[in-house]
This record gives C-alpha cells, sequence and structure tokens, in this order.
C-alpha cells in the first residue's frame, strides 16, 4: 500500500499534466481549412482551384494588400514538365474594410473563398501538381503567425 502523500503527489502531477496538455491543445488555432479540386476546362486547359473554408470571426488576406499591412496570401506552385501556369492565381471578391488591426482598408475574405490558376497541360497522362499557400489569418483584435499549407492537385 502506498503512503497517502505519494497518492496526493501521483494525483497532483496528473493533474498539472492534463492541465498543460490542454492549454497547449487551446493554444493551436487553424481557423482556415484548405481542400483542392480541379476542373476540366478543355482537353488541355484545366483550373485548379483551392478551397478555403475560415472559421467564423476570424479573415484571411488577399493576395494584394496595402505596404505596412499584414502578409498577403500566396501561392507558390512547383513547376514540372506536364503543365504551364496561364496567368496569375484569381481570388473572388471578398470585402474591403477598414481593418481594426492594421488601421487600413485591406481586401479579406470570411467564411469560403475560392482561388484560381489556370494551367495548360503539356501531356495528357494523369499527373500532380504540387503548390504552397502561404497566409496570415485575423479577427478582430489579434493576428495569427503567418502558415504555410502544402497543396496538392490531382490532374486526370
Amino acid at each position: 500500500m502506498q503512503p497517502k502523500y505519494l497518492k496526493t503527489m501521483k494525483n497532483f502531477i496528473l493533474t498539472i499534466a492534463f492541465l498543460t496538455v490542454s492549454f497547449v491543445q487551446a493554444q493551436i488555432l487553424e481557423p482556415v481549412k484548405w481542400t483542392t479540386s480541379v476542373k476540366k476546362v478543355s482537353d488541355s486547359e484545366f483550373i485548379l482551384i483551392a478551397t478555403a473554408e475560415i472559421d467564423d470571426n476570424w479573415h484571411l488576406y488577399s493576395q494584394s494588400v496595402p505596404e505596412d499591412g499584414p502578409l498577403p496570401t500566396t501561392f507558390t506552385f512547383e513547376g514540372n514538365a506536364n503543365y504551364l501556369k496561364k496567368g496569375n492565381t484569381l481570388e473572388e471578391k471578398g470585402h474591403t474594410i477598414k481593418d481594426p488591426v492594421f488601421e487600413m482598408e485591406i481586401k479579406y475574405f470570411e467564411i469560403k473563398t475560392t482561388f484560381k490558376q489556370h494551367i495548360k497541360l503539356k501531356t495528357k497522362n494523369a499527373f500532380k501538381v504540387k503548390a504552397v499557400v502561404e497566409f496570415m489569418v485575423c479577427d478582430d483584435s489579434r493576428c495569427l503567425p503567418p502558415n504555410e499549407v502544402d497543396l496538392v492537385f490531382n490532374v486526370q
């Protein structure tokens, strides 16, 4: 049988460990979830679609923001011999407001938005396009550090 102080100490340590894990998990915020899809336009042209689902009260910034503002959303597509990019990545209309955090007019997105990249195929075989999206999100009082997410588009 264990002495009473050992049992109390074990309970104390377990409680501290539980609270620490709960605190750390509560601090990990991921208010944007990314998904990808591909739309066929013709036999040789496709649109790569990146969709951002944004949690309530958070906003994702545009690809074009004023200097001294937040980090803009950027897409970097890994090149390969199977396709050519056509133009820049397009974004939806979004909202332009006086941002309370940066105190300037900024375009952002809330709830859900899509970004589209046209490509021209150089092959008839199926392949994957890999990309990275870098973005920043804020609510009305704080911003999270910039984040990068790997994206994969299956072109078939």
